[in-house]
């Protein structure tokens, strides 16, 4: 798998410390694509975030199933994988914390309209968006500036997140240029 990018403290304009064998978290994320061609964005408003669906992988989980599993969770909608995009690194200093992240594209096959969204999703304001790749693009990107912390998480660790599906949606963003 190709790496999309790697975050570190000084992407986000931050000091990096040494990291001593730090935790490491495995995720899954992406984007989620209609029929319509509009993507799924999450939305938490009270941080002022902007994100792509996804989230950590369980013991004994394989990533392509956490994806399925937190896309159901976070958009209400069944996938299936019609891409992998590639891997996400972050190497967040300040936290002595690495994730990485399995990044894949999945097509709605089905729509539930239901979402399972946890107390802290609720609690940030999480809500479900559908916006064409390039105006996803545009709500992350502009996001980045205006970020608020939760009682659940800094701004700090939240540039990393936005950075991060940036990226992704670049990527992403690229690839459909090159097939059209």
């Amino acid at each position: 798998m190709n790496l999309i990018c790697k975050i570190t403290d000084s992407c986000i304009g931050e000091k990096e410390k040494e990291m001593n064998k730090p935790k490491v978290r495995l995720g899954a994320r992406g984007i989620v694509i209609r029929e319509d061609g509009k993507i799924a964005v999450f939305n938490k408003s009270n941080k002022n975030e902007y994100k792509l669906p996804g989230g950590g992988i369980e013991k004994e989980e394989k990533p392509e199933d956490a994806f399925k599993r937190e896309v159901l969770e976070e958009t209400g909608c069944e996938v299936e994988i019609v891409n992998s995009l590639g891997t996400t690194e972050e190497y967040k200093s300040q936290n002595n914390f690495k994730q990485i992240s399995y990044v894949y594209v999945g097509k709605v096959i089905k729509d539930t309209n239901q979402l399972e969204l946890t107390k802290k999703e609720k609690d940030e304001g999480g809500k479900l968006l559908w916006e064409t790749p390039k105006k996803a693009l545009e709500l992350v990107t502009n996001c980045f500036d205006k970020l608020k912390e939760s009682k659940y998480e800094t701004v700090y660790s939240t540039k990393f997140i936005v950075l991060r599906d940036r990226k992704i949606l670049e990527r992403y963003i690229e690839i459909i240029k090159n097939n059209h």
